[in-house]
């Protein structure tokens, strides 16, 4: 009587079962339930790969090269058993037949982490540094972020990164040769543009995009701080600095318990960023105008603050806009990084008390505050703030209509967004 052919499922339990005792220690128990494997079925290729491996942990590289090529005869479609029989051309030091191997697993399965990192390292063992960084390039981008990674395979990982960042050095060098006679010859010409896409090409800086949480205008630049040409009347808030900060002085002496937190979201919503600056004073703000009204007994403590908001370019959408305070962030306070909610208007910073030790960034680019000088920048790009000082830092800001739309766009816009307020108006959205 002889024994049923075996079960194609029995055979893989099986096997799992050797790849489990193997990866726990269990030397003993692999070897028992490999021989069982191929009491059964001696011909599978999943258990000629376990043998192979068997006898890759035993030195045998010759053998398990063997195994292998047998097991590949009968299915060549098995990543793993490629990555297997580069392991064994590896061991044998047979570069080219290691390459052709790990080849065959990329045709495959393009994104393969172990596949790339095992070529790369073969890239560096043949004197090609520059082609493996490639190589390390690509299997480091194949990790999503937050991936735990097994603990066998942080030093193959920390070695892909030093090699990505010491190529990006070397080509950073040899670049700045390069371009050295056209940077002169166009010195007096502005370069800051291809400078921000050259350090993100090299791994220094990113390049940041908007992403409004409410609604995004179309084909408007994404920049982060604009122009200050393109706003002249930044000089007269600017000359109006002293009267302003005299006022806010004034409300922080008289009036401080009408300041309020910025960050103020009811209970049940998520709060992911501003969970520590939630109902907090640490970040306050004194109101002018909200979300398009003005806070008139607010104004009365203002006026001359009001009288030169008033001559701003301020945006006006009813129940949205205009929004401008006085705003105040402790000493040592962080503002996480964040995005606003539309890139139809634009943000103005007027600083008022800078203690000194108070940046911000916008995406790739960070400023330190100086009394009396603005700026303009899109919040639709990710910024944030910190005071590291040991007193409160103090900043008017103010939103105006982005001036690169154009009166209609303006009118269309302001229709919209009260159209999508009073469409929601009649039913909470709260869970």
């Amino acid at each position: 009587m002889t024994n049923s052919q075996p079960d194609d499922a029995e055979i893989r339990a099986i096997v799992g079962a050797v790849e489990q005792a193997r990866r726990t220690g269990r030397r003993e128990e692999a070897e028992r339930l490999l021989g069982q494997a191929q009491a059964r079925a001696p011909d599978h290729p999943l258990v000629l790969s376990e043998a192979a491996i068997a006898q890759l942990h035993g030195g045998d590289a010759s053998a398990a090269r063997s195994y292998l090529e047998s097991a590949i005869a009968k299915d060549d479609k098995n990543p793993s058993l490629w990555l297997n029989l580069a392991s064994a051309f590896r061991s044998l030091n047979l570069p080219a037949e290691e390459m052709n191997a790990l080849e065959r697993v990329l045709a495959l399965e393009p994104r393969h982490l172990f596949a790339l990192l095992q070529k790369g390292s073969l890239l560096e063992r043949e004197g090609k540094p520059k082609a493996a960084a490639q190589v390390f390039h690509n299997a480091l981008v194949t990790i999503p972020a937050g991936t735990q990674l097994p603990e066998s395979l942080r030093p193959a990982i920390q070695r892909a990164m030093n090699s990505v960042r010491e190529n990006l050095s070397a080509l950073e060098t040899f670049l700045a040769g390069r371009l050295q006679g056209t940077r002169a010859q166009h010195a007096a010409a502005p370069a800051e543009r291809f400078d921000h896409t050259l350090a993100a090409f090299l791994g220094r800086s990113r390049i940041y995009h908007p992403e409004p949480s409410f609604f995004h205008f179309a084909k408007l630049p994404a920049l982060e701080f604009y122009p200050r040409n393109d706003f002249p009347w930044l000089d007269d808030i600017e000359a109006g600095t002293a009267e302003i900060r005299s006022e806010f002085e004034r409300v922080m002496t008289e009036d401080a318990g009408k300041l309020e937190p910025y960050i103020a979201y009811p209970d049940g919503v998520p709060l992911d960023q501003w969970k520590e600056l939630n109902h907090s004073r640490r970040w306050s703000a004194f109101f002018l105008w909200r979300d398009g009204k003005a806070v008139p007994e607010h104004q009365e403590r203002c006026p001359k603050t009001v009288e030169l908001l008033k001559r701003m370019p301020l945006a006006d959408v009813p129940g949205y806009a205009p929004t401008a305070f006085f705003s105040i962030l402790d000493a040592r306070s962080h503002i996480p990084a964040h995005c606003g909610v539309t890139n139809t208007r634009l943000i103005v910073h007027l600083p008022l008390v800078i203690p000194g030790r108070c940046r911000f960034r916008v995406g790739s680019q960070t400023r330190e505050w100086q009394t009396g000088r603005a700026w303009v920048f899109d919040d639709t790009m990710e910024h944030e703030a910190w005071n590291d000082s040991d007193v409160p830092r103090a900043i008017l800001i103010f939103d105006i209509w982005n001036h690169l739309m154009s009166a209609a766009e303006c009118d269309l816009v302001r229709t919209a967004v009260a159209g999508i307020g009073e469409y929601y108006r009649d039913e909470s959205t709260r869970s």
